[in-house]
């Protein structure tokens, strides 16, 4: 029994994972007060309250922008790119 259950919360963490998807690219432009990234490619993204923005995400930056996968325009994370 206690394998089935591990089993099934493991399965549930992979499919979990299966469901984002994520944006790299340069910012062109960041409003902080309205939390809206710009990328060089012209895609913009408006991040939520709950998710919080790295305090170096500045024009320039590379970033890693992850999406719902069933709502592209739902943002769930952003983070710098190397």
């Amino acid at each position: 029994m206690r394998k089935l259950i591990i089993a099934l919360g493991a399965a549930a963490l992979m499919s979990g994972a299966a469901w984002a998807a994520s944006v790299d690219g340069v910012v062109k432009e960041y409003i902080k007060e309205t939390k809206v990234i710009t990328l060089e490619d012209g895609k913009s993204f408006t991040v939520p309250p709950d998710v919080a923005i790295p305090p170096e995400v500045a024009i320039g930056a590379k970033v890693s922008i992850s999406t719902a996968d069933d709502d592209a325009t739902k943002v769930t994370g952003v983070t710098l790119s190397p």
